[in-house]
């Protein structure tokens, strides 16, 4: 059964960045958190997350440029060899672009606080 651990809220730049952190047990678990996240934050310009259980992991950009959403929060739970972890990172767009790099650290340190 899944278990959200944490909540965060992050501003940068007029966006607003929601993160949460999972504990999760199976695949069908992301589904049905991810589905839920996006009926409830319906007007959410980006939905990036990354996980993993066991062997299994993915991360997803969900239209921020290729690498630079997904893949810097997968980072931090390889990082802190994590297991058995969903981390969702939700933006609301300021009007401010952050550039690749902007992204990368902003996906980052919203991965990296949820776990402080």
């Amino acid at each position: 059964m899944n278990k959200l651990i944490k909540n965060n809220i992050i501003l940068i730049k007029k966006s607003k960045f929601l993160t949460f952190l999972y504990e999760i047990d199976n695949l069908e678990e992301i589904k049905e958190i991810i589905n839920n996240l996006k009926i409830e934050h319906k007007k959410a310009t980006h939905i990036c997350y990354a996980y993993k259980i066991g062997v299994n992991a993915k991360y997803f950009d969900d239209g921020e440029p290729a690498g630079t959403a997904g893949k810097p929060i997968f980072n931090v739970i390889e990082k802190k060899n994590l297991n058995n972890v969903l981390i969702i990172v939700i933006r609301y767009f300021g009007g401010i672009k952050l550039g690749a790099g902007g992204l990368f650290r902003a996906y980052s340190n919203c991965a990296s606080e949820i776990l402080k």
